[in-house]
């Protein structure tokens, strides 16, 4: 079985495939402090609770977008798992032409998410949404290329600058207001924060489309995707495990190769 790891800013989302079928999913938080062992006991201890045995795990694929991690786990795979990792990054095989001015600069998982979307969801033009720590939004032509993308700051770091720049505002849950125009501060704060990335949204994917020269189906993946998608019909889509199925389809497309290295 195939272990699929997005280590991303704030959540490690793992997944366990047999084959293209996920059998179990988990989420932890990423801890640059967190030695590899400890995340050896929690990923064993995760595999456990969901009847699954850790030695039937015998192929390892990483996206991270944090660097200090990316040894960790590349170790973690080798010695706990007996499987080398492949990496996603510069080099690998995608199956998918990579427009970007600098190919190397695309993160791991957007390539993941381009690359599963055009697999799951095509004929392309496609449009990804991810509402993780960032807002990301990737697109792919009719051609079916990697075109490139916007970046935005997401719910929880919008709402954490709010908080902390604002002397007189606070925390506020991240849920869907009543209304648009807020009647109190928190009612206001989380019209502000979520209708608002609501607007951005509708508002740069009808930018892509017309970028990309007509329609686009719209798949949206990430934390806050299904909360995002209810507030708006621009999102087709919600496809949450969207990165892990790219790891997946990018481990297989690249297997003879992994096989060289090990």
């Amino acid at each position: 079985m195939l272990l699929a790891l997005d280590v991303g800013n704030t959540v490690t989302t793992v997944g366990v495939f047999e084959g293209d079928q996920i059998r179990a999913n988990f989420r932890l938080a990423t801890d640059i402090r967190r030695m590899q062992d400890e995340y050896a006991m929690l990923l064993l201890s995760l595999l456990r609770t969901s009847g699954l045995e850790p030695a039937a795990i015998d192929e390892v694929c990483i996206a991270s977008v944090v660097p200090t991690l990316t040894p960790v786990f590349t170790q973690l795979s080798k010695h706990y798992f007996n499987a080398t990792p492949l990496i996603v990054g510069s080099g690998i095989r995608t199956g998918m032409r990579i427009l970007y001015d600098n190919p190397r600069e695309v993160g791991a998982d957007r390539v993941a998410d381009a690359v599963a979307a055009a697999h799951l969801y095509g004929p392309p033009p496609l449009i990804v949404v991810d509402l993780g720590t960032a807002t990301v939004l990737d697109a792919i032509n009719a051609a079916g290329e990697y075109v490139g993308g916007a970046i935005a700051p997401g719910l929880s770091i919008a709402s954490e600058a709010l908080f902390a720049r604002a002397s007189k505002l606070y925390r506020v849950e991240l849920e869907p207001p009543r209304h648009a125009i807020g009647k109190n501060t928190v009612e206001a704060m989380r019209s502000g924060l979520v209708l608002g990335a609501v607007a951005m949204i509708e508002g740069m994917v009808h930018r892509f489309k017309h970028e990309l020269g007509g329609e686009a189906k719209v798949i949206g993946t990430g934390g806050w995707a299904e909360m995002m998608a209810a507030q708006t019909t621009a999102i087709d889509i919600v496809d949450r495990d969207l990165t892990l199925k790219g790891l997946q389809l990018l481990y297989e497309i690249n297997r003879a190769h992994v096989a060289e290295e090990a």
